[in-house]
C-alpha cells in the first residue's frame, strides 16, 4: 500500500504523447503495488496529447513535470533520479502494465541480492507472450559475427548462435545478465547516482546497456526474476523503420568502442560494416521484383555507414 510518509522508491515515468497507455501503466502500478511504499513521478516530454492534463485529472497522487521541451529519455530520467530522496529508482516505460505484485516481486528481489545492483523482471506482450525484450547480453566479438552473418536470425532460439537475445531461454528463472533493459530497471538510488545516471551521448538506444556495464566494471551483476512480470508493447511497425535500424547501429558502434579492449575495437567496427553490407547487397535485387521497402531500407542504411560506425 503506498503511503505519503517514508517512500521506500520513486518510480520514474518519461512520457511522451502517449496518453492512454501512460494512463493504464499507472492505473496498474497503483493497483498492484501493494507492499512497496513509493512516489511516482511523470515527467511528460512536451506532449501536445494533453497527457499533462489527463494524468494531473486522474492521478492527483502523481508528482508530474510538464516539460515544455522534449529533453528525451536519458536527460528527463536524470533529473528525476538525482533529485529523489528515496532508497531506490524504478524506471518504468509508459507503454507497460505492471501485473499483480511484479513492482513487490522486484523489490524483495533486490533486497536479497544486493550484489546485483541493477534488477529487472519477465516482459510479455498484450497477448501474453514472451517478450524477451527485458534483458541481453553484452556485445562480443562471437555475437557480433553471428549478427553479420546471419546465424542469429537463422538460429534465433539458440543460445550459442544468438548469445546476445540469449535465445535459448524463456526468462522463466532468475538469472544473471548483462542488461536490463530501462522499460522495468530497479536499482539504488545510491548506485544511480555513482554512475551519474545515463551517459547522454547515448542521444538514442544504449543508454541502460552503458549503465549496466559501468555498473559491471564496478563489481555488480545484474539480474532477472521472472515473479516480477510486466506487459510492454516493444517492436511494433515502425514507418521509420530504417532511422530506427541506423540508431541502433549508433548505440552498438558506440558501446563496441566504449566497452571492449581498444585492441578488439576495429574487429568489433567490421563486423558491423559487414553486417550491413552482406544486408544492404542481399536487399538489392529485392527491389527489382517489387519489394521496394525492405531494399530502401538497407540503402539508407548503407549510405550513413560512416556516421553510425563514428558512434556517438
Amino acid at each position: 500500500m503506498t503511503t505519503p510518509s517514508a517512500p521506500a522508491l520513486t518510480v520514474i515515468i518519461v512520457s511522451y504523447n502517449t496518453v492512454d497507455l501512460t494512463l493504464a501503466a499507472l492505473r496498474t502500478l497503483f493497483a498492484t503495488t501493494q507492499e512497496t511504499s513509493f512516489r511516482c513521478v511523470v515527467y511528460d516530454n512536451a506532449s501536445a496529447d494533453g497527457s499533462a492534463e489527463a494524468i494531473a485529472r486522474e492521478f492527483p497522487q502523481v508528482e508530474l513535470i510538464a516539460s515544455q521541451e522534449n529533453l528525451g529519455f536519458a536527460r528527463a530520467n536524470n533529473l528525476v533520479a538525482e533529485a529523489a530522496q528515496t532508497e531506490w529508482v524504478l524506471l518504468l516505460n509508459p507503454d507497460t502494465e505492471v501485473h499483480p505484485g511484479a513492482v513487490d516481486a522486484l523489490m524483495a528481489f533486490a533486497r536479497a541480492h544486493p550484489e546485483a545492483g541493477i534488477y529487472g523482471g519477465r516482459t510479455v506482450f498484450p497477448d501474453g507472450s514472451l517478450n524477451i525484450a527485458s534483458c541481453w547480453n553484452r556485445i562480443t566479438p562471437w555475437s557480433a559475427f553471428c549478427s553479420a552473418v546471419g546465424l542469429r536470425a537463422i538460429f534465433p532460439k539458440s543460445g550459442v548462435f544468438n548469445p546476445e537475445a540469449m535465445g535459448d531461454w524463456a526468462r522463466d528463472s532468475v538469472r544473471k545478465v548483462d542488461i536490463v533493459v530501462g522499460c522495468f530497471l530497479l536499482m539504488p538510488t545510491a548506485l544511480w547516482r555513482e554512475l551519474g545516471g545515463f551517459d547522454l551521448k547515448y542521444f538514442m538506444y544504449g543508454e541502460e546497456a552503458d549503465l549496466c556495464l559501468r555498473a559491471a566494471r564496478l563489481g555488480y551483476q545484474p539480474m532477472i526474476t521472472p515473479e516480477a512480470e510486466i506487459m510492454h508493447i516493444v517492436g511494433a511497425s515502425s514507418n521509420k523503420l530504417a532511422h530506427k535500424v541506423v540508431m541502433v547501429a549508433k548505440a552498438r558502434s558506440t558501446l563496441i568502442r566504449d566497452h571492449w579492449s581498444p585492441a578488439l575495437v576495429p574487429l568489433g567496427l567490421v563486423l558491423m560494416w559487414l553486417w550491413a553490407a552482406l544486408r544492404y547487397g542481399a536487399s538489392r535485387p529485392l527491389g527489382w521484383i517489387g519489394k521496394r521497402e525492405t531494399a530502401s531500407r538497407w540503402a539508407e542504411v548503407w549510405a550513413a555507414r560512416r556516421d553510425w560506425l563514428a558512434g556517438y
